[in-house]
């Protein structure tokens, strides 16, 4: 992490920690409030399937405010479909962000096989203003990428969506809701016990 830092400040680059979460329609379970002796109860249909796939940056620069950048698919189960990001969409996402941010980038992520492939470390070659750092095995508690989904899950509990459309709605809501609490973005990279740059 020391080195990404040095050559983020040698660069002015953004340092950007990336993840990938999913949601489905079965609500997470969280403690809720209700008058004595009425258990709460909340309706979930069967029927339906479907998927939200999400990948976010949250990006850090020393004397920048903080920023969430994400991106969602919906899977609704249909054949041919793609179930998730690929190598092309992770690339579609860096592309967005260094145009957004509008300087280099120094990305941060997970060994996960999409990010270690040949195709994506081609990807990466190509693009001159990227440089990837990969986390250590088995730490995602230096992400501050898994509290944002952390954050998100807690806010989606006891709901009913009742369809993956909606489901996506609601979390691409509370998803533009952190993007304009650039506090909130530092205190996920608080919690990782990491320091800004």
């Amino acid at each position: 992490m020391a080195t990404g830092k040095r050559i983020a400040r040698r660069l002015g680059a953004w340092i950007c920690f990336a993840d990938e979460a999913g949601q489905t329609l079965r609500p997470a379970r969280a403690r809720t409030w209700a008058p004595r002796g009425h258990t709460p109860v909340v309706a979930v249909t069967g029927k339906g399937s479907g998927r939200i796939s999400m990948a976010a940056l949250a990006c850090y620069k020393a004397g920048e405010r903080s920023r969430l950048i994400y991106r969602m698919m919906l899977h609704r189960g249909r054949k041919g479909e793609k179930k998730g990001f690929r190598e092309h969409d992770f690339a579609a996402l860096l592309d967005a962000a260094h145009q957004q941010l509008g300087g280099p980038i120094v990305l941060v992520w997970d060994n996960l096989g999409g990010h270690t492939s040949a195709l994506m470390r081609r990807l990466v070659a190509t693009r001159k203003w990227l440089r990837v750092y990969q986390l250590p095995s088995y730490a995602p508690d230096l992400n501050p990428v898994e509290s944002v989904w952390s954050h998100l899950k807690r806010s989606l509990a006891n709901l009913a969506a009742g369809t993956i459309t909606r489901m996506s709605t609601l979390a691409r809501t509370r998803l533009k809701r952190m993007q304009y609490v650039p506090g909130l973005v530092d205190g996920f990279l608080a919690g990782t016990g990491l320091r800004p740059p």
